[in-house]
């Protein structure tokens, strides 16, 4: 930053309720790291903000100052879109506040909640909102992307569950975006990501879950690969829709569970959780076992705060991360043979390829109840993701989630896949994502909420004319 800013900067920070960090002041490196370790941007200044005033008022400087500006929740976005060089971030990690309604089954929180905080929040009432699969990642992403987990089939999307917003717009207005208020910015939150203001609160619809549900894991070598995957398929066209079922490519941790035989063996995994009751899983677990014997299976009831946090391993903070995603309408011998052909073929034990079942609650909604990018039907959601420690094996693994990806393409029915699935932001790929008619109506609410487009480090939708 210039030393004409500086007088504006006292002026900021004078103003603040929250703080405003610069490079070399306690707590900025800790500001401004992210999850992927790959990612390494100074903004020249990060606002931690006591509330809505506090942001309005960071968005002010920013314009003033015309510094870019970027919004950190969990900062857990692969591409690193919650930092920028030279810019301002809006760090909302200060806003993590939760308050439950256990008779009315509401929750709010902060912008900056985590979903592990959100969830032991909840399951202290045996009450839960749909999440995601890795608890350190915020809620505030997940959300405005879509966001899908263990609840989906259940529940739907984190969006579908979402009550009403809190909003600062670039303008530095603060709106309470609902069904019945400001219901087309209502509308695009929803799925639509961040391109609209800062969400310093949102408020969601709460479900009976839990504490205990059930579990059922099964892995299987690569030399059984293609004989594993159709035996997932039979799963998927079986199970009851209210179910959670993730079938993964990657490396066994070395886990309590896992046989110390297999610990970091390479191959496949299908994992079921079961919300209402142990007879329902069984049934599940008997169909799971009708196939070829796996090398080891568990099989347990276990909590599910335990469950949401059970991947966190495969993701650790500072990694290095890249990805790239499709949507495939099923587990096709195609789309098998393909994922059979690469999965081998990965540098890093850390590399994974996650394959989320999108079924149940998701496809019950239609397709333009919710700005959310990719169809509601019965699909698959099919990720790729290159997660190493050391640059080597990264590189390779970049390299390799590209090539698998470009494979996969042909048998996709949305080849961009899913907004909160992007590293890079293609413009050509985040309008595939949503669909002509979904973006240009998208590109129309941006344009007025934020005409300047404001807000576009992430999966950008420049406003309309």
């Amino acid at each position: 930053m210039t030393s004409t800013a500086e007088p504006t900067l006292e002026s900021l920070r004078t103003q603040l309720s929250g703080a405003a960090l610069t490079d070399g002041d306690p707590g900025y490196d800790v500001a401004r790291s992210v999850w992927n370790g790959e990612i390494d941007r100074r903004p020249a200044v990060v606002v931690r903000p006591a509330g809505p005033a506090d942001v309005a008022t960071a968005l002010a400087y920013a314009r003033e100052a015309g510094l870019d500006v970027s919004v950190r929740g969990g900062g857990h976005n692969f591409g690193g879109a919650a930092v920028v060089d030279g810019g301002l971030c809006v760090d909302l990690s200060s806003l993590q506040a939760i308050t439950v309604d256990p008779e009315g089954r509401t929750a709010r929180c902060g912008g900056g909640t985590t979903w592990a905080q959100l969830d032991a929040a909840t399951q202290a009432h045996a009450l839960a909102v749909p999440g995601g699969t890795v608890s350190h990642t915020g809620v505030g992403g997940l959300t405005l992307g879509g966001g899908f987990g263990w609840l989906t089939g259940k529940h739907g999307l984190s969006c579908d569950n979402l009550l009403s917003a809190e909003v600062v717009t670039a303008d530095g207005d603060v709106l309470r975006a609902s069904a019945e208020d400001h219901a087309d910015l209502f509308w695009a939150l929803r799925g639509g990501g961040g391109n609209f203001g800062v969400v310093t609160e949102f408020e969601f619809r709460l479900h009976p879950v839990g504490p205990i549900v059930h579990l059922g894991l099964f892995f299987w070598g690569l030399e059984d690969g293609v004989a594993a995957l159709r035996q997932a398929r039979a799963v998927l066209d079986t199970l009851p829709a209210e179910m959670g079922v993730l079938v993964a490519g990657l490396n066994a941790p070395p886990a309590p569970f896992v046989p110390e035989a297999h610990h970091f063996r390479p191959g496949y995994a299908l994992l079921i959780a079961g919300f209402s009751g142990e007879e329902q899983h069984a049934e599940a677990i008997r169909a799971a076992r009708s196939g070829p014997a796996p090398l080891f299976e568990f099989v347990s009831p276990i909590p599910y705060v335990e469950l949401q946090q059970m991947i966190d391993g495969a993701a650790p903070w500072g990694i290095l991360g890249y990805e790239k995603a499709a949507f495939a309408d099923a587990l096709t011998d195609e789309v098998i043979e393909v994922i059979a052909d690469f999965l081998p073929r990965k540098s890093s034990p850390m590399s994974i390829m996650p394959i989320f079942s999108l079924h149940g609650a998701f496809a019950g909604k239609a397709d333009d109840d919710t700005a959310f990018g990719g169809a509601r039907r019965k699909c698959l959601a099919v990720n790729i993701a290159a997660i190493a420690a050391e640059a080597g094996p990264y590189a390779a693994d970049r390299a390799w989630v590209r090539e698998f990806w470009e494979a996969l393409v042909p048998f996709s029915s949305n080849s961009a896949g899913y907004v909160n699935f992007m590293a890079e932001y293609e413009a050509d790929r985040v309008r595939t994502s949503y669909g002509p008619e979904k973006y240009a109506r998208l590109a129309r609410v941006k344009a007025a909420y934020d005409p300047r487009n404001v807000f576009h480090h992430n999966a950008n939708i420049p406003p309309a004319p």
